[in-house]
Parts: structure tokens; C-alpha cells; sequence
């Protein structure tokens, strides 16, 4: 997750002519241009040269089951018409996280979908199940999924019994490296409003009771956001719970990584190796769990944490109604060149007992693996593969992750990328969009998906930098403001990567590639008990009224646990776990 979204910011460019599965008439490979505005290449099968033009081919809807969407329904607005022009295709989206019964529903039909995107245990099920495609010779002839030859075929080596095939993509490629963190921030760390924290003095952060007195502080200065909406530190919400590997809701999930741990299923990966239960009353979840009711009980958490959606949320962080940030992702809804250089952004704060964990640049993919349903051919898998190649494009990665060329940025005489600063929020605003081709809102039309092939922190070979903004050197120099420069000064660094590797603050993972043991039937239903379990008892904790009724709730479930057969379920999760663990001691 991104989840995201979120991601950061899904951006989009209009760039080149289309780069699809296909060989020049000299043999070779195509390549990508850079003309703005350019015809749509014509589209032809996977390995041939293209020859009709996609307006002139049959309209097409695929279906995507996709893990990471927050969004169902047909996608709809700019992206909409980038892929129209292109393939002739409309893309409808499957979003389980917003369905829990739909991935049982669709595989009990033999139909998960048209595109996949599941977690990779699911995948090697589905495969397992006949409802994935091997496409091993059509992607044979797709270059630029082929620039990332490498970790597709370590990922589909490493599937049990797979004797050279391609089923799968991994999700969040990069070609930066395996073992180190190249970009400036991690994925989860306490990020507050700079100018608030300056209102209050910049003070040092000793611990979570510590960073509770701030946010308290920062509450009771400004109830409301400027327009009088009311504010709160903590915007919670909770339908990403129990994905993405875990047991537990999310938002305490990511924010057990503060102190170098990792959440895998029922067991949690501490940062000197071991590893020990969620259910452990010392251990992290238990105390990030805590540190929510505590915030509860002190009037810090937005009283519809417990029922809104992502959506909800979303427009929340863009009103300025939030005050701590956890995700690095989330400052996208906030964070103009404006705010940061006039100093009202959100940056990362760090609080002294805290020792983050962070992956390592997701060089063979983060996780989650695209694949193309068992069941589709001719004309639809065709183009299937042709809008995958495509997918993995420095175009297509324009339009993810960089925006409309001529609406979110420009391009320089040396070739590099600027952001337009007027429509550096326009994803945040919903900025209607102009002087470009497309039209609508830019946040109603931005890309559904919301799950890429190649990750923004590869790099662009067509500029040399990253397909990130926030790490172009035209973004920097326009970025190095009031809340940079005072960020810097207060804390001797350039930016939080730097700072935590300068003060030994970081574990960083290194990135692998391996295949787990799926879940054995009698572990399945295990799980799914334990799942919900732990997720509705931490909102009950959450909004606790004292002490003693987190204690008692904490402790009624684990029994309802211990009843469900969690002993088994941790004992089998972290001999899994092990797996993955001595795959990334191996590089180290």
C-alpha cells in the first residue's frame, strides 16, 4: 500500500508515441519518444509489428481485480481517455479491500478477472488453481517489461514447481538497487506540521508520551482548521485492515515500524531478530495500540476514525484537518511548494527512543504480483499484454507518477522535468484541468489502478532522474524554503533518511525475492478467525474509556485467539517468516 494511494501522488504526462510488445522492421526493439501531444502508436498481437490503430478496433472493457484500489467501478476521466486512445480499452475495477467476500465470490467461478493484482500468496494459489495465464512467450517481445527481465524471472523461478514459465509481475519494480534506501524518506514515521511544532518551540521529542503532549498542544491551539472545520492529530480509518500481509488494523500496523519492527501475519519481526506474537503485551502492537487509546482518551482521534473510508479521509488531509501524518505518502495531500517553503508542510519530526524500519528500495517488487486471468485470449489478451508493456513505459510512468505535461509540469531545455507550481496540488484540489487535451477534475479522473509495475524512485532513462517530483533537482531548488531550512538547521540534516542513517535510527531491509509457503486449509480458516478477531477488538480498545477496559479487552481477546487455534497459526507464520528472514540475511 500504497495503500496507496495513495501512494503518493498519481500523476500523469502526455509523452512519446507508445511503446507496446513489438519489434522494429530493423529487428530490434522499439523505443520511446518523447514528442508531447503525438498520435497514439497503432496496437497489433504481442510480438508483431503494429499495424491498426487502436480507434479502430473494437471497444473493449477489462476487468482488474485489484488489491490495491480503493475504488470500484469504471475508471473514469483523463486516465480514462489516455488508455481509450491508446488501446481502445475501459477499464473496470474490482476492489476487494472495499468487498471482503469478493475474492472467494470470484474464485469459486474460475474467474478472478480479467488483470490480477493479489498478494503474492494469493497468487501462487490462483496459479495453483489454473486461474492465471502463463504468458511466457508474449512477453518475450515486450520491451519494456523486459527492462526488467531480471527480477520477473527471479520472481517466477522461485514459484514452487515452476520449470521456466512467466505468470507473474511484481508490483513496485525499481532498477536503483536491492539493498539501500535511495529515497529521502521511509514509508511510515511521525510527520507533523512544521509551523505548528515551530509555535510550540521545536522541542525535543523524548517518547510517544512525549509526542501525545505536543499533539495536545498543537489540538488545543487550533481546534479547527482555517476554514472551522475541527482538527484532530490522529484521522484514522479502517478499510485497509487485515490486508497487505497482516493481522490487525492498519493504523497500528505501520506504526509499529517506529521502533524496527516488522508486522508479518500473526508475528511480529522485532529489530534484534526475533520474533514474538502480536499478542505479546510487551511487544509492539500492544504498545502503538496503546498509544492510540491514550490519544483517545486525551480527545486527540477524529471521532469518525471508526467508520469513515479512505475517501473521507483523503479529503480530510487535503482540508488541513489532520495533524499527524504517518504515512510518507500522505503529505502529498497537503505538502505545495508553497507549504513548504513558507513553512506550514509536514515533515518528518524524530522522536528519541524511536528506531525506524524501512524496506530497502523494492528493486524485484514490493509484495504484490500482476498477472492476466487463465481464461482470456485473442483479441483481449492482445491488447492485455500490449497496455502491460505499455504499463511499465517511462510514458506510462509519466502519467503515474509525474502528471499531464503542460498541467503538472514542463519540461526544461536540459531535458529534465519541473513541476508547475500552480497545479503542484491539483491532485489534493481536484484542480479542473487546461491547456491540455484532457478535461474534468484531476483527482476524479487520476489513475484507479493506484498499483504500478515500476516504482517513482526508478529512474527515468530519459532524464536521468527519478519518476518521483519530489526528488528532481528543479523540485529541490524550488522546495529549499522556510520549512527545509529551518527543518535542516534544527536538526543537522538534509533530509530524514540522512539524518537517520547519520544517527544509527534506521533498520533498512533488504529487498528479495522468494516464494512462501501457502496457507494449509486448517491455517485458512485459522486465520480468518484470528483476523477478525484482533481487528474488531483494537477498535474497542482504541476507543476504551479508561485503562482497565483496554486491559480487559486486550485480554478477552486473546483468549477468543488462543480458542481460535492462534498458537498454531503464530507457530506456522513464523517458521514462514524465517523463510524470507534468512533470504535477507543472506545479503546483508
Amino acid at each position: 500500500m500504497k495503500k496507496v494511494i495513495a501512494l503518493l501522488l498519481s500523476l500523469t504526462l502526455v509523452i512519446g508515441c507508445l511503446t507496446a510488445c513489438g519489434k522494429s522492421d530493423d529487428g530490434g526493439n522499439k523505443s520511446n519518444t518523447d514528442t508531447n501531444n503525438s498520435t497514439p502508436a497503432a496496437t497489433s498481437e504481442p510480438g508483431t509489428e503494429n499495424t491498426t490503430p487502436a480507434a479502430e478496433k473494437e471497444l473493449l472493457q477489462i476487468e482488474i481485480y485489484d488489491k490495491a484500489a480503493n475504488f470500484q467501478g469504471v475508471q473514469t476521466g483523463w486516465f480514462a481517455q489516455v488508455v481509450k486512445e491508446r488501446f481502445n480499452l475501459e477499464l473496470n475495477i474490482l476492489a476487494p479491500q472495499l468487498n471482503e467476500s469478493l475474492y472467494q465470490t470470484r474464485v469459486s467461478t474460475g474467474n478472478l478477472g480479467d488483470i490480477v493484482i493479489l498478494d503474492q500468496n494469493e497468487f501462487n494459489d490462483c496459479l495453483s488453481q489454473g486461474l492465471i495465464k502463463d504468458i511466457t512467450n508474449e512477453i518475450k517481445d515486450c520491451k519494456n517489461l523486459m527492462d526488467y527481465k531480471d527480477q520477473i524471472d527471479t520472481f517466477n523461478n522461485g514459484i514452487p514447481g515452476n520449470t521456466g514459465k512467466t505468470y507473474g509481475i511484481p508490483t513496485e519494480m525499481t532498477n536503483t538497487s536491492p539493498t539501500d534506501r535511495t529515497e529521502d524518506t521511509i514509508y511510515s514515521s511521525p510527520m507533523l506540521r512544521w509551523d505548528l511544532y515551530q509555535e510550540l518551540g521545536a522541542p525535543d521529542i523524548k517518547d510517544l508520551d512525549g509526542l501525545l503532549d505536543i499533539l495536545k498542544q498543537m489540538k488545543d491551539k487550533h481546534p479547527t482548521n482555517e476554514a472551522g472545520d475541527p482538527a484532530y492529530p490522529f484521522v484514522l480509518w479502517g478499510d485497509w485492515d487485515n490486508n497487505d500481509n497482516m493481522l490487525g488494523i492498519a493504523n497500528v500496523v505501520q506504526l509499529t515500524t517506529w521502533y524496527g519492527d516488522k508486522v508479518k501475519e500473526s508475528a511480529i519481526l522485532q529489530k534484534d531478530g526475533t520474533f514474538t506474537p502480536v499478542t505479546d503485551k510487551n511487544a509492539s502492537y500492544h504498545k502503538m495500540l496503546k498509544f492510540l487509546n491514550k490519544a483517545y482518551q486525551m480527545g486527540l482521534v477524529d471521532p469518525d476514525s471508526l467508520t469513515q473510508k479512505w475517501d473521507d479521509v483523503w479529503a480530510k488531509m487535503c482540508a488541513g484537518q489532520m495533524y499527524l501524518m504517518w504515512y510518507s505518502w500522505q503529505v502529498g495531500a497537503w505538502n505545495s511548494q508553497d507549504r513548504i517553503n513558507n513553512g506550514t508542510a509536514y515533515i518528518f519530526v524524530p522522536v528519541q527512543d524511536q528506531t525506524y524500519y524501512a524496506d530497502a528500495d523494492p528493486y524485484y517488487g514490493s509484495g504484490r504480483i500482476w498477472g492476466v486471468g487463465s481464461g482470456v485470449d485473442g483479441e483481449k489478451y492482445k491488447r492485455i499484454m500490449e497496455f502491460l508493456d505499455w504499463y511499465a513505459s517511462p510514458e506510462a510512468l509519466n502519467f503515474q507518477h509525474a502528471g499531464i505535461e503542460g498541467f503538472n509540469y514542463r519540461k526544461l531545455d536540459n531535458g529534465k522535468f519541473e513541476v508547475i507550481p500552480e497545479h503542484d496540488s491539483a491532485d489534493a484540489e481536484n484542480q479542473e484541468i487546461t491547456g491540455v487535451a484532457y478535461t474534468g477534475g484531476y483527482n476524479d479522473g487520476n489513475n484507479k489502478i493506484n498499483q504500478w509495475i515500476v516504482s517513482a524512485n526508478s529512474i527515468n532513462p530519459n532524464t536521468g532522474e527519478t519518476y518521483a517530483k519530489g526528488r528532481w533537482q528543479s523540485y529541490k531548488d524550488s522546495t529549499n524554503g522556510k520549512t527545509k531550512q529551518e527543518w535542516a538547521a534544527r536538526f543537522g540534516a538534509a533530509e530524514p533518511v540522512e539524518w537517520m542513517k547519520k544517527n544509527n535510527k534506521i533498520v533498512i531491509s533488504p529487498n528479495v525475492s522468494i516464494s512462501l509457503p501457502s496457507d494449509t486449509a486448517d491455517i485458512d480458516v485459522k486465520r480468518g478467525q484470528c483476523k477478525q478477531e484482533i481487528k474488531d477488538s483494537s477498535w474497542k480498545m482504541i476507543y476504551a474509556s479508561d485503562d482497565a477496559t483496554f486491559d480487559s479487552l486486550w485480554d478477552e481477546m486473546v483468549n477468543n485467539l488462543n480458542a481460535f487455534g492462534f498458537e498454531e497459526l503464530y507457530k506456522f507464520d513464523v517458521e514462514r517468516a524465517k523463510i524470507e528472514k534468512a533470504a535477507k540475511d543472506a545479503v546483508k
